[in-house]
């Protein structure tokens, strides 16, 4: 018997209040660090704080610091109730006005973020979260990135192409598998895990693909199949699942992690594997390599091993091997997403812990020294932001170890020992990057959910113990400039940049004042 109208009526309501609240987060964060001006503070700590917008001269007030929620805009003497809809018309005036420039992809990308939410919050009624610590962190972030306006935006398409392989729904899927024709395969590095995956007849290579991958270039890809360059070859016996990466899925029964390209903009990037990232991943996975059997014990890096594609759709069916945890991982350790720390999930360890002062000072005893040290000895930045960075916890939930993932994301600092290397960066501006990466977009983000799960606690103090037991000539200054770069998300999709040409703003130090 279905439902009652009303009680029809009241769940998609009930769902589509919550799709706002989650999709206003990160939006709002955007707005209120890179644009709007906070006016003096509530007259309570749990009260509204108000901002201006200074190019459209509105004020606005939300609830909240971390997670902003509730926008209320004030018009005609009074506060109104903004949906996420015109916040997202409101946010669109204040950046024409700032800028002098319009964008009409942004704000659907907005909108589409907004409804993918919705999507994933009625695919979560229906399904069980996985049952593994791990699995469960890497699947849990249903608002995403902090600071950024449209983190789980999937390309504009119907919800029925893509979630299906929804790491935020919980997916399971098998990989398909093709045969590449010999003469026409593309393969560097080690990749010999790619043919344990099945079987290829003679004269063929084993490719796998991801079925969204294969859905998204159907078209490109028919006349391969037609002429035999490509064969279907069925898919694999087991399920993988998609990481909080969305295109890097984790099989766990041949412990091995495969990134794939995919047409479809992913926050700031169209998330396909170009041409010129994969020719440098191997010398950029090497020194990253070099850099960790160098480092200091806590930390481990997932080599990205090789890559295999096909020379007729070199970008569109490229495939990156990653390392699994074998060998690599403390024993007894269960690995943790350090983003779904933020985030919040069942079985947190941060949440969880009753030692919240020793469980900080060792999860910054992890995460900070192979950083750090692969900076300075080996002039390599690696992208320490929150997903790209395990963190391990024993039975406890206390952090043992730090692991580090995607090469494509570092940089290099010039050196003579790298000429006619992959590109460089110097070091001023690796540097900061290296901190907001690791600082700016990790550490303050773990810091307040530890705040807020453990009132009293104040995370600073140990951050500028561990940062200040390390010899870099840029530490003292870190610890005394009144600002710290933050990554102008907003700003950078609103007028276009490209997804790698980062754009800084100055944000309040929290180190300066301890």
């Amino acid at each position: 018997m279905p439902p009652p109208a009303d009680d029809d009526a009241a769940s998609r309501a009930d769902l589509a209040g919550r799709a706002d609240a989650h999709a206003a987060v990160p939006l709002l964060n955007c707005l209120l660090r890179e644009v709007a001006e906070p006016l003096p503070g509530p007259a309570r700590p749990d009260g509204p704080r108000t901002y201006r917008l200074p190019h459209s001269r509105r004020l606005l007030r939300v609830r909240g610091a971390r997670r902003p929620t509730a926008p209320e805009v004030h018009t005609a003497g009074s506060w109104r109730r903004l949906t996420h809809a015109e916040l997202v018309k409101l946010v669109a005036e204040e950046l024409r006005r700032h800028t002098g420039r319009s964008n009409y992809e942004l704000p659907a990308e907005m909108l589409d973020s907004r409804d993918a939410v919705a999507a994933l919050l009625a695919a979560r009624d229906r399904a069980d979260p996985p049952d593994g610590l791990y699995p469960r962190s890497e699947q849990s972030l249903l608002t995403g990135h902090t600071h950024h306006p449209a983190p789980k935006a999937r390309g504009g398409g119907p919800a029925a192409g893509w979630l299906p392989y929804a790491p935020e729904a919980y997916a399971r899927f098998p990989l398909a598998l093709l045969g590449v024709r010999e003469d026409t395969l593309v393969d560097e590095g080690d990749t010999a895990a790619l043919d344990r995956l099945g079987a290829a007849p003679p004269g063929y290579r084993l490719l796998p693909a991801h079925p969204w991958q294969l859905d998204l270039a159907a078209d490109d890809l028919a006349p391969a199949f037609a002429d035999g360059r490509l064969l279907r070859l069925g898919e694999t016996p087991w399920p993988v699942w998609p990481t909080a990466a969305v295109r890097t899925v984790h099989a766990p029964a041949e412990d091995l992690f495969l990134k794939f390209s995919l047409d479809v903009r992913i926050t700031n990037d169209i998330r396909r594997l170009w041409r010129h990232d994969l020719a440098r991943l191997r010398v950029t996975d090497t020194a990253v390599r070099d850099a960790f059997a160098d480092g200091p014990a806590g930390g481990a890096w997932l080599s990205d091993r090789g890559h295999r594609t096909a020379d007729f759709a070199f970008e569109q069916l490229a495939v990156v091997v990653r390392d699994g945890f074998r060998g690599r991982l403390v024993p007894g350790a269960t690995p943790c997403l350090a983003a779904a720390l933020v985030e919040g999930f069942a079985g947190d360890p941060l949440a969880a812990t009753d030692r919240p002062a020793a469980w900080w000072e060792a999860y910054l005893a992890r995460v900070v020294p192979p950083a750090l040290a692969a900076f300075h000895r080996h002039g390599v930045v690696l992208e320490a932001h929150l997903q790209n960075t395990l963190i391990a916890v024993d039975a406890d939930g206390m952090p043992v170890q730090a692991l580090y993932r995607d090469a494509e994301g570092v940089k290099l600092l010039a050196s003579p020992h790298r000429p006619g290397g992959p590109p460089t960066v110097t070091r001023e501006a690796g540097w900061e990057r290296l901190v907001y990466c690791l600082v700016v977009n990790h550490l303050m983000e773990i810091a307040a959910a530890l705040a807020d799960h453990h009132p009293g606690l104040d995370p600073w103090p140990a951050v500028r113990r561990e940062l200040a037991r390390h010899d870099l000539p840029e530490i003292p200054a870190l610890l005394t400039a009144p600002t710290l770069p933050a990554k102008t998300n907003l700003l950078l999709r609103w007028t276009a940049a490209d997804g790698a040409d980062a754009r800084y703003r100055p944000l309040p130090n929290p180190l300066s004042g301890h």
